[in-house]
């Protein structure tokens, strides 16, 4: 296994990624070369995705562009809505929860209840469901949440995310490494944002980063940081508003700092603790795996961590994604509702070098291209 830029790569499985690798490029080439037909659409389609299986902060970054987008159109998110108990397209409303659409669409739609939130792991058909509702329902920007190697769309723009600590020129095709296609799968995209960037990025670490990624000259190229919110109580009816610093503070103070349960079922947890590790020490972490499907026995064993300190101290905290799943459980403790939290995440660029412009004006342009289309085919009609 070798260890280069925090990548480890199994080189045992490398045969395998190498057999891997002949199926995505053939599947690549029949959708360049035609043979397999890839649909386009009459409204901006911005695809946020990534070349590496999964961890690169997609949610986030799909959450930033609602809120860019939000006031001036009618956004919808389509995402597959990955381990849901349903199946076909599914429009997300106020009842729905994580089991009808998914850990992810939930979040995005409890947190932006005014937008479209549908899922469907067939794009094409979701798309198409999107556009047939009534005109004044009908999304005016279609956000595709992780949908970059689902090639029967033609997104109008692009978006590849990679890890700034595995930059995905560095990767393996899977199973030796994380890469869902080859690293040349990123000549299709619009804009690359290296994410997860530590807050000293020097200019002279994007410029290398720029460099090692031979981009075409169209090719954008961002750099984003995580910044971690407020404490919010999982059930704000029971549980009051606390701040991370505060209970790092209480905790040392009366020497409970052991009191501290963190629960993480996220694709790389590591940020998550080492964000908590910041303000306490001595945290019980209980980590699983992504999308996490919390059964009886994960709450009993956690439980039991629970109820081995002194009541006044206890605190549970949670990454937003996973107090999605947490807080419609049937069998959770009542006693955990008081002390039970999440820390929100947002991203923010750096520097700022204009990805918002960018994204106006490509639906801008988008959207005059059309209309002047319309305008042409009516007259010649």
């Amino acid at each position: 296994m070798l260890e280069g830029n925090h990548i480890k790569i199994h080189t045992w499985l490398l045969p395998f990624s190498f057999l891997y690798g002949i199926g995505v490029r053939l599947r690549n080439t029949l959708f360049n070369c035609g043979m397999l037909r890839a649909e386009q659409y009459p409204v901006p389609v911005i695809c946020i995705g990534n070349l590496t299986a999964g961890g690169t902060g997609k949610t986030p970054h799909t959450e930033y562009i609602v809120r860019l987008l939000r006031e001036r159109y009618r956004v919808a998110i389509l995402s597959r809505g990955y381990k849901r108990k349903t199946r076909g397209f599914v429009l997300a409303t106020a009842q729905s929860s994580f089991r009808d659409i998914g850990d992810e669409p939930y979040q995005m739609k409890m947190k932006f209840p005014d937008i479209l939130v549908a899922v469907d792991a067939n794009r094409r058909r979701g798309i198409q469901k999107l556009l047939a509702l009534p005109p004044e329902e009908r999304p005016e920007v279609i956000l595709l949440d992780d949908a970059y190697q689902h090639r029967y769309v033609t997104p109008s723009f692009s978006i590849v995310l990679t890890d700034f600590n595995r930059l995905y020129y560095l990767d393996k095709l899977l199973p030796a490494g994380k890469l869902c296609e080859p690293a040349s799968g990123i000549f299709r995209t619009d804009a690359v944002v290296v994410t997860k960037c530590p807050g000293d990025l020097k200019p002279i670490e994007c410029r290398i980063i720029e460099k090692d990624m031979h981009l075409f000259a169209h090719q954008l190229l961002y750099f984003t940081k995580v910044c971690y919110g407020k404490l919010t109580p999982v059930f704000p009816e029971v549980a009051p508003a606390r701040e991370l610093q505060e209970v790092g503070r209480e905790l040392q103070e009366v020497g409970k700092e052991e009191q501290v349960l963190a629960i993480a079922g996220i694709a790389n947890p590591d940020y998550f603790i080492k964000e908590l590790e910041k303000y306490t020490a001595g945290i019980t972490p209980f980590l699983f795996p992504d999308h996490h499907a919390f059964r009886k026995n994960d709450i009993k064993n956690i439980h039991k961590a629970f109820e081995q300190g002194e009541a006044p101290q206890k605190i549970i905290l949670t990454t937003e994604k996973d107090a999605a799943r947490l807080k419609d459980l049937a069998y959770l403790p009542e006693s955990w509702k008081s002390c039970l939290y999440y820390l929100p995440i947002e991203i923010y660029f750096t520097p700022d070098k204009g990805f918002d412009e960018a994204i106006g004006r490509h639906i801008d342009n988008f959207i005059k291209q059309h209309t002047n289309s319309n305008d042409k085919k009516n007259r010649n009609s």
